[in-house]
């Protein structure tokens, strides 16, 4: 037993129980497999025992003793090892659960933290010196550490203390393999010894989430990268203004008083307002901006691919339209698949409320952060959605010797030094360098020291010489206060404290969504929003000029929209716009969601209510797996009017007649209508774009590309290969795309229609000619991919979800991989729908992200609310909570969600008690 814990009549692992003997026996099956699976070896040469396997399961029953404790904890587990915590004190409350996570998930957390701090090269080797090096000049760790040290309120920095307490109580004496099956692994070929957890490793976990949610810096780069081919107008045609009137935004009344200079509910918009579009000096960025791209490529994505797809839905309707007489509030956001999930459900409960014990919460949080990100208290319950604010800026700097060039005069650098420590092999040393607008991201790649050497800029820009460097302003990269609004959003209790949490919620700026015990709902937008001096943020700015840059402030709190008990009696956040921008005079972002998600949910809510209607829980749960595609709809009639002679075509074509546009998993017509759109894309735009967006390995001949654009030179081409990540390809098929055709559709003779002649296949030179080539296209791919015989096609065969253990279920051995991975599921669904398994159209048919959770809160009756997670509570392989949630996750059912001391203590099947 480790120093600090002595175990009394307790088990390991034990479930209790019907439904726990049969996880267990089924755990046992696993353990079998695995070490038949081991003893013929991984690929390292060697085995894992049984007693291996079985060294990490933690004790869930019975007591430990924990030191540090002043009082008791009960740790009480359901049948799906989630864990509910009652404690007489927020310090043992929040020592308890560093405790109970380290258990489940610590594996997850340390590579966590070693991501955020830039020092993967110490657990996984040389291959992780460029992401480290890049990781590093962002320098999350660096101002993770300046929020503890000068910024966080001291009742946050003790319950971090607690929690990093609770964490190396449990570390206390165990070895890498009592901790995670992992650890063995990593063993083999590496003497990596976990360390300490501290209060700033659980910081600097929202620098992650704030990087994978950070707006529209892809979008920035993309654009850039399109003026090496593409004109100014046909950029501006592949990113289409907002549709205010067909999308509705998330705010419809209200604006920026006059009089008290805040959002007020009930003003109305001067006719001087509207964001400003203004260009900066500088048009764009030549392809070597690529390499930046690249790298973003290489970061870990934990939370999903950045782009137009990512999001999350949350809605909250009413006790007026509910039958349950109180509001009812749903949220999925929708992030990476992974293993284990990212979300780690648990509840906090205070046996007394007082001064001393202030919690009773429940919900979602993350592995290695205290508290509950998304969730409820006993008196209001909350949802979070990426708003999608631009808060990001790339700068062009004129780099001259040790400086930069700032309104004609040469600033110095700010200069650190950082090693990186590699395992297995020699340590590696860089230089960061910073200017007044943010780390010179340039420096981490050769190609980058030549960016800007083509980028048409405005007269007054300096010698471009070798390029410009490129600088990366980011809020993230201040201090700020969104642990203290953690904490401050569980013990809320009306909408007044709900928006004083959210003022210190700055980084990522999210929708937050709100319902109460009394019938209340609301939302807020909160974050650290730039104003910017000139420009709008959707290319890059020229670094050497004052005239561009940030203000000091951001947007004040006090102007950022709100709503509260809307007559319409319901809110939804999905992405969308959150303003109509003639109503409001900040810029918010010009790469919003395009609102089809959004506008879905809008309906199906207006569709219920209508003529008297309720909404129950069990609408919600099933408006949360709504498959109708948006796509589908506008295309499906114009593809059908479209005149198919070859027999095999007009087959596939006829699965279309019909056709719902629901993408169910067994559906045929989903699986040919999303082959047809992915090829639609791929002919109109996707192969008229640069290699720096196209997917990498896919080769077709274009013009040569110089200085002015693309050239064919006496009718030479030239062959390009594509550079990018197939999850970040584009165009990916989001429902900016959807836009961007819609516009085209009364346009039958665009440009965007028209497309060579290659190989077999003949030139198009309009619309209906292009779908026709598309749809054989598709027809044919399917084929290939499900057989000549349609009626065996299915859209869940092509959409599948594997889900992947971090770190080693990527990057090991294979057989490895299979031990740890599981998968594949077929998932219906699909890009911009409600049930948004996305998935990106450039590079393929699989799921790239997915509903992480879902939940729906019966407010006030918080017993009949339901939850799900997309795996399990136990980041353990081989745990029977490994990925207990999944299947059900992937037929949309819900798990009931006790809160109430009674309904927990009855659907309780484990109790382990920390004692002091």
């Amino acid at each position: 037993m480790p120093a600090n814990t002595t175990a009394s009549s307790g088990t390991t692992g034990s479930a209790g129980g019907k439904t726990g003997r049969k996880k267990g026996r089924r755990a046992r099956l696993i353990v079998i497999v695995l070490v038949l699976a081991l003893v013929a070896g991984i690929g390292y040469g060697a085995f894992w025992s049984v007693s291996t396997v079985r060294a990490s399961y933690p004790q869930t029953t019975g007591s430990l003793k924990l030191d540090g404790l002043d009082g008791t904890v009960d740790v009480k587990r359901d049948s799906y090892g989630i864990p509910q915590l009652y404690a007489d004190s927020d310090a043992d409350l929040f020592r308890a659960q560093g405790f109970v996570q380290a258990q489940d998930r610590f594996w997850e957390m340390d590579v966590r933290r070693h991501m955020t701090a830039g020092r993967l090269s110490e657990m996984f080797g040389s291959g992780q010196v460029e992401t480290d090096s890049f990781l590093r000049t962002l320098g999350w760790r660096k101002v993770a550490q300046e929020e503890y040290d000068k910024v966080l309120s001291a009742d946050t920095k003790k319950n971090l203390q607690a929690y990093a307490d609770g964490v190396n109580a449990y570390l206390k004496g165990r070895d890498g393999k009592e901790i995670s099956v992992e650890y063995a692994a990593l063993g083999f070929t590496n003497d990596y010894k976990p360390a300490e957890w501290t209060p700033v490793d659980s910081v600097a976990w929202l620098k992650a989430m704030a990087w994978d949610l950070r707006g529209n810096m892809q979008d920035e780069i993309d654009r850039s990268l399109m003026t090496s081919r593409l004109d100014a107008k046909q950029i501006e045609d592949l990113y289409p203004p907002y549709q205010y009137g067909k999308h509705k935004p998330i705010v419809d009344r209200g604006a920026i008083s006059p009089v008290t200079g805040k959002f007020d509910l009930d003003a109305t918009p001067s006719d001087t307002l509207g964001s400003s579009t203004a260009q900066g000096a500088t048009e764009g960025l030549n392809t070597q901006l690529s390499s930046l791209s690249d790298t973003l490529d290489q970061i870990p994505a934990l939370l999903g691919p950045n782009g137009n797809g990512i999001g999350s839905n949350s809605w909250v309707v009413s006790g007026d339209y509910t039958t349950t007489d109180k509001p009812l509030l749903a949220n999925d956001p929708h992030l990476a698949p992974q293993l284990p999930s990212l979300w780690y459900q648990m509840g906090l409960h205070c046996r007394e409320i007082s001064a001393k014990c202030q919690y009773d919460t429940a919900g979602y949080t993350f592995s290695g952060m205290p508290g509950v990100i998304i969730g409820h208290n006993q008196d209001i319950a909350w949802g979070f959605t990426n708003l999608g604010a631009d808060v990001t800026d790339l700068f062009l700097e004129k780099v001259s010797g040790d400086g930069y060039m700032y309104d004609g005069k040469v600033k110095p650098f700010t200069v650190r030094e950082e090693t990186i420590k590699v395992a297995g092999g020699k340590s590696r040393h860089i230089t960061v360098r910073e200017t007044n607008n943010g780390p010179l991201v340039s420096d981490r790649s050769g190609e980058l020291e030549k960016v800007g050497q083509k980028a048409p800029v405005g007269n007054s820009a300096p010698d471009r010489a070798d390029g410009y460097a490129v600088a990366l302003k980011w809020t993230a990269l201040d201090p700020g206060h969104s642990m203290d609004a953690v904490f401050e959003l569980n013990r809320a209790k009306d909408f007044p404290s709900f928006r004083k949490a959210a003022a210190h919620f700055e980084v990522p700026s999210q929708n937050l969504v709100y319902a109460d015990t009394k019938g209340h709902i609301g939302y807020q937008a909160p974050g650290k929003i730039p104003v910017r001096l000139k420009g709008n943020g959707t290319m890059p700015s020229p670094g050497w000029s004052s005239e561009y840059g940030w203000k000091k402030d951001p947007v004040p709190f006090d102007e950022l929209p709100y709503e509260y008990d809307p007559k319409r009696g319901y809110i939804v956040t999905a992405n969308q716009a959150v303003i109509d921008e003639k109503k409001y005079p900040h810029l918010l972002t010009e790469d919003w969601g395009y609102g089809s998600r959004s506008q879905r949910i809008n309906d199906l809510i207006e569709s219920k209510i209508k003529d008297g209607g309720k909404i129950s829980t069990e609408d919600m749960q099933k408006m949360q797996m709504d498959n109708t595609s948006e796509i589908a709809a506008l295309l499906v009639p114009e593809l059908m009017k479209i005149n198919i002679s070859d027999k095999s075509v007009r087959e596939a074509q006829k699965l279309l007649e019909g056709w719902d546009y629901t993408q169910e998993p067994d559906s045929a017509a989903a699986a040919y209508f999303n082959a047809v759109w992915r090829n639609i894309l791929k002919l109109a735009f996707g192969d008229k774009l640069p290699k720096e967006l196209r997917v990498e390995g896919e080769c077709l001949y274009a013009p040569r590309v110089d200085s002015s654009g693309p050239v064919d030179e006496q009718g030479k081409l030239v062959r390009e290969c594509g550079r990018r990540a197939a999850d970040t390809a584009q165009p990916d098929g989001g429902d900016r795309w959807y836009q961007v055709v819609s516009d085209l559709m009364d346009d039958p003779k665009s440009d965007w229609w028209k497309t060579p002649e290659r190989g077999r296949d003949k030139a198009t030179d309009n619309r209906d000619q292009l779908f026709a080539r598309a749809m054989a296209d598709a027809r044919w791919e399917l084929t290939a991919e499900l057989g000549k015989d349609i009626t065996t096609w299915s859209w869940g065969r092509l959409h599948q979800l594997t889900l992947k253990n971090q770190t080693l279920g990527t990057e090991g051995p294979g057989l490895l991989q299979r031990v740890l991975n599981r998968g594949p599921w077929n998932l219906g669904g699909g890009e911009a729908a409600v049930n948004a398994t996305g998935w990106n159209a450039a590079g393929g048919y699989d799921v790239v992200w997915v509903p992480s959770m879902r939940m729906v809160v019966n407010v006030g009756d918080w017993d009949k609310s339901r939850w799900i997670n997309l795996t399990g509570a136990s980041g353990h392989a081989f745990s029977a909570h490994y990925t207990d949630q999944t299947d059900k996750w992937v037929k949309g059912d819900l798990l009931d969600w006790s809160f109430g001391t009674n309904a927990v203590t009855g659907a309780t099947t484990d109790t382990l008690t920390l004692k002091p």
